[in-house]
């Protein structure tokens, strides 16, 4: 019986291909996450750890796919997590990315999002908001699949 609805809402059932990957790498491995809170509706985007920080804005399936998360785009940065399809109140999240852009005055914006069509939202609001922010600041993104690969990343 074939699935309807959301591709990202899909049934995806990866659990032999992890079996096989080598457990070598099991030692624990410290967090590198830098401040609390983290989800969008909660942070101030006025915190002394926003100030000219390079911030990554991370859908919030991404770190549970993607194994190297804290070291390869958490490390050294500020962080807040969303979820453009579940999360309500969404405008809220534009007016706190044009703060961190027009009075935080971060550096670089780093957008990851897992590929399901839905997680794309999250890339727009960052857009939407830098377009109507007065400061300009460069925004990096990110497409991560569901076997925690990277399938795209660039400038936007």
């Amino acid at each position: 019986m074939a699935m309807q609805g959301c591709p990202g809402s899909q049934m995806v059932d990866m659990r032999e291909k992890k079996a096989a990957v080598t457990n070598a790498a099991q030692a624990e491995v410290p967090s590198q996450l830098r401040q609390w809170p983290i989800q969008m509706h909660l942070i101030n985007p006025s915190a002394p750890y926003y100030q000219g920080a390079d911030v990554v804005l991370t859908a919030d399936c991404v770190a549970y796919a993607l194994g190297g998360y804290h070291d390869k785009y958490l490390k050294g940065k500020s962080l807040a997590i969303a979820c453009p399809k579940l999360d309500e109140g969404q405008e809220e999240y534009i007016e706190k990315i044009k703060a961190w852009i027009d009075e935080a005055k971060i550096n670089t914006l780093t957008v990851l999002i897992m590929q399901v069509p839905c997680c794309r939202g999250l890339l727009q609001l960052a857009q939407q908001a830098a377009e109507q922010a007065t400061r300009k600041v460069p925004i990096k993104y990110a497409v991560v699949s569901l076997q925690g690969e990277i399938l795209q990343e660039e400038w936007a």
